[in-house]
């Protein structure tokens, strides 16, 4: 195994149980991180447990405790966390099959591979069999997960050769949004500039490449402290400049919307009107010229 397991349990459906591991799909190695650091001495800050009127205390003399109301507390030790019996803790049972567009993407929290355990050697078929039916129904397995004294809901869905386990959000863990988008206008949005913004999401659309996307900003901090190791000026980063011509396109629409029109700049709808008068127009000329040839 390329590291040590998240968790080691099994997944079950129905009577056929797969035993896996799971491993972080994602790594925090690649974020820069900082130490507190006492300014004068140029040494890390340390952190005492300490005990207000007591003082400092030992590490053993600490338990996990609930609080109840203010300042009191239930005390648990990691022992009597440890055995409460779940069977999730030990086994993922798939009760639920849904679409994945069905699960609002709020509720995602963290992502990990899931890998059949290579000591068993039943394990790797019945996991391809999950792994091929989940594919041709296009449904995401849902289940329930107790790991490092937490417990998660989780989706369990093909990704390429293997399956990806994501663990989700419980409802009562998420914030309702009503009151945050309250004070928003309802209705529909200006066709035209609902139309232009069409058009510009028309132009960028793609399919995802996450390559094509870099952190400038940790590039710059690297940058930053090569600079003061090797006491020279930084260098700057370059980043993806927006055009400006989009903007000018967005505001000037907005001015021939409200009637402020920019030179040579027309709405759909002036233009829109100009078309149908110009056969009108082509018409009674057409008509004065047969008067003319009529009296002559």
């Amino acid at each position: 195994m390329p590291q040590r397991a998240y968790w080691s349990g099994r997944i079950r459906l129905a009577l056929v149980s797969i035993p896996v591991h799971l491993f972080p799909a994602t790594r925090s190695s690649a974020k820069i991180s900082f130490n507190q650091v006492h300014k004068p001495s140029g040494k890390r800050i340390r952190y005492e447990k300490v005990v207000p009127g007591i003082g400092p205390v030992d590490t053993e003399d600490i338990v996990k405790g609930y609080e109840v109301e203010k300042g009191k507390y239930v005390l648990l030790t990691d022992a009597e966390i440890d055995d409460v019996k779940l069977e999730a803790k030990k086994t993922i049972d798939l009760v639920q099959f849904v679409d994945q567009a069905d699960i609002d993407p709020i509720y995602f929290e963290r992502p990990f591979f899931v890998v059949p355990d290579d000591q068993n050697e039943d394990a790797e078929e019945a996991y391809v069999v999950l792994r091929e039916a989940l594919k041709k129904t296009k449904k995401v397995g849902l289940g329930q997960l107790v790991v490092r004294g937490k417990g998660s809901i989780v989706a369990i869905k093909p990704s390429g050769k293997g399956l990806m386990l994501e663990t989700l959000r419980y409802a009562d863990e998420i914030r309702k949004a009503d009151s945050y988008f309250s004070d928003l206008p309802k209705g529909d949005a200006n066709k035209e500039l609902v139309g232009l913004a069409e058009e510009l999401i028309d132009r960028k659309a793609a399919h995802f490449n996450p390559r094509q996307f870099k952190d400038s900003y940790s590039e710059a901090v690297k940058e930053l402290i090569d600079a003061k190791l090797e006491k020279r000026p930084p260098k700057e980063i370059e980043e993806p400049q927006q055009s400006a011509q989009v903007i000018d396109l967005m505001q000037a629409l907005k001015r021939s919307v409200r009637g402020r029109d920019a030179p040579n700049v027309k709405s759909a709808a002036s233009e829109k009107k100009e078309r149908r008068a110009r056969p009108k127009r082509a018409s009674k000329r057409a008509k004065r010229g047969a008067s003319k040839r009529k009296a002559a």
